[in-house]
């Protein structure tokens, strides 16, 4: 069974692209911090919005879907799930709910992982939460052709529990171990638990929010104000790509680390970006709200779009925003480009 060293395969992921990335994802924590205590108050929205993006964002990965009414009201609790994919969502609303609040006594070994998993199925009729994989499991993929190929065999069913036992013992040796990188322990930590692929369903899902709990514990906390599971969404081709690229070969250990690394920490250094422009954007609050739309689309770079604005100020209503863009399109502030899904607002700067 393949075992794991996470403290010696961490010097072979130091190269000059990945250091630059730990350093400037090291100074965003630092900023981090005090922007949270100074912008404390005004980054609750931040945070209940971000919520509502990484559960539906999580669960559409899978393929579970809803629409964004109902989504808003599971996350917020002003209703009860009517079938099996409310269930499931309503389910990682609990867990990261949990994870949000107590993140700081939680550690992540077998028990702590099954009992977060158990939770993840606690509005199925389904029994299977809680339970490692009693059968086989096979990662496949649907080509363009409609044709089912294998691309990963998990770890057997027999070997799980003490697959994960050693991956967790492996796992805290080197977190405790300050001279260990925690941006790099990470992602090499949610590569092997995709690979042993503990449980018949819910493996994707229970890898983000483990992710979450890591960087939590971590320190950082930027997961909280700006989705992860929405970034990974909207680059779920690369992701799949890092991840069979780091797959290869796990079973011999002889895979490596280096493109899932590098993807999680583009990841976290899009997520600090993005969370230190809606802190700029705070400087704005005191405007009006159609003020404070002009100057987030005067301030962006080549196209932005409704969505983008939305997210930006998620305490402006769709309708505000739109009667403000159509307003500043009349005035010749900006001009409309595409049409469709496909449509934003470039500033016109003649």
């Amino acid at each position: 069974m393949r075992t794991f060293d996470y403290q010696e395969t961490q010097t072979q992921l130091l190269t000059s692209e990945i250091v630059q990335m730990l350093t400037h994802i090291h100074e965003c924590k630092g900023r981090q911090d005090l922007y949270i205590e100074a912008y404390a108050d005004s980054l609750t929205t931040l945070l209940a919005v971000a919520k509502i993006q990484s559960t539906g964002a999580s669960n559409r990965i899978e393929g579970i879907h809803t629409s964004d009414a109902r989504l808003r009201e599971l996350v917020q609790q002003k209703a009860e799930p009517r079938n099996r994919s409310e269930q499931e969502i309503a389910g990682y609303r609990e867990v990261l709910s949990t994870i949000h609040e107590s993140y700081d006594y939680m550690t992540p070994r077998p028990n702590v992982i099954l009992q977060l998993h158990r939770d993840l199925y606690h509005f199925s009729p389904s029994a299977i939460g809680g339970i490692y994989k009693n059968s086989d499991n096979v990662i496949a993929e649907i080509d363009q052709e409609g044709k089912e190929r294998v691309r990963f065999i998990p770890v057997p069913a027999y070997q799980t529990a003490e697959a994960m036992d050693q991956l967790c013992e492996a796992f805290f040796k080197a977190w405790e171990n300050a001279a260990y990188d925690k941006l790099l322990l990470i992602p090499m930590f949610i590569l092997d638990f995709l690979c042993i692929h503990p449980f018949n369903d819910g493996n994707g899902r229970m890898s983000r929010l483990l992710t979450l709990l890591l960087y939590y514990k971590a320190g950082y906390i930027v997961g909280k104000y700006i989705s992860l599971e929405m970034l990974i969404e909207k680059t779920k081709e690369t992701y799949y790509e890092a991840l069979q690229d780091s797959s290869a070969n796990w079973h011999a250990g002889k895979n490596t680390y280096e493109p899932f690394v590098k993807y999680y920490l583009g990841i976290l250094t899009g997520a600090y970006s993005e969370f230190e422009n809606r802190v700029a954007h705070l400087k704005y609050r005191n405007l009006s709200k159609p003020d404070r739309i002009k100057a987030v689309v005067d301030r962006s770079t080549g196209k932005i779009t409704k969505k983008e604005i939305m997210d930006i100020c998620p305490d402006i209503s769709k309708v505000t925003i739109e009667r403000t863009l159509t307003q500043l399109v009349k005035d010749g502030f900006l001009i409309k480009a595409g049409a469709g899904s496909t449509s934003g607002y470039v500033v016109n700067r003649k």
